[in-house]
């Protein structure tokens, strides 16, 4: 049990504050503090066997992490900074384009 509880923290410790919050950096006075979504999933398993069967355990932790904006800090100002995620914003267009053509097939077809 013991690898079992080793792997646990192994998987906390990627879950930080600092997969979310970056290393702020400085440019011309500006401090720039970026972010980041974080997600995480984990799973695991344990079998139990006999003498003609060996018993099993395993396991699994999966990591995601996107950016999502940064804070902008210039003096007293502090101002948050969205990023865009072009390929989202393409995808998305996309989708929307697809499911009007097929709204406005849905319709052509009803009149004629």
């Amino acid at each position: 049990m013991t690898g079992f509880n080793e792997f646990l923290g192994n998987a906390r410790d990627q879950m930080t504050v600092e997969r979310v919050y970056g290393t702020p950096y400085e440019a011309d006075g500006v401090v720039f503090i970026p972010a980041a979504s974080v997600k995480g999933g984990l799973g695991g398993g344990e079998g139990e066997g006999n003498e003609t069967t060996p018993s099993g355990r395993g396991g699994g932790f999966g990591i995601s992490a996107r950016p999502i904006g940064a804070y902008r800090i210039s003096g007293d100002n502090v101002k948050w900074v969205p990023a865009v995620d072009v390929t989202r914003v393409v995808l998305t267009g996309q989708a929307i384009a697809v499911v009007a053509l097929l709204v406005f097939r849905s319709i052509a077809k009803m009149r004629a």
